[in-house]
């Protein structure tokens, strides 16, 4: 048996552009389902909104994410969660980090740090935070 941990993000009618922006960076398949779709609209303006929506790629970046109907609490939050993306090839997360910081606030620069080769903090136009670097051997 295995699991794995999926990042769920919870915007108020950003899903669909997040989504897309995400899968601009990080490639793969989009599956977003509406609350038209899925025959759960409670407020005719929010028809169109995501109620579930996904990000898979063949490289195993995955990410889920939905639009907060306007008859919930909801608040952006400060920092409430990060999405890290650790690899082992600088020039791919290179790629990723320009991407992701495109319309962005850099939060910590992309550069070596005492524990990794190459170590950078962001947060995306959506107010995500992101933390990318590459992996290193940890001496015991």
């Amino acid at each position: 048996m295995s699991i794995n941990t999926v990042t769920h993000i919870n915007l108020r009618g950003d899903a669909r552009a997040a989504l897309e922006f995400y899968q601009s960076v990080f490639g793969g398949d989009l599956v977003a389902i509406t609350y038209q779709d899925a025959r759960s609209v409670t407020n005719p303006e929010e028809a169109d909104q995501i109620i579930w929506g996904q990000v898979t790629s063949d490289d195993g970046f995955q990410i889920m994410a939905f639009d907060v109907p306007s008859s919930r609490a909801w608040s952006q939050g400060n920092e409430a969660f990060f999405v890290s993306i650790r690899g082992k090839d600088t020039a791919e997360i290179t790629s990723y980090w320009e991407r992701l910081s495109a319309h962005g606030t850099v939060v910590a620069p992309l550069a070596p740090a005492g524990w990794a080769p190459l170590y950078g903090m962001l947060t995306d136009q959506f107010g995500v935070t992101w933390v990318l670097d590459v992996a290193a051997e940890y001496a015991a």
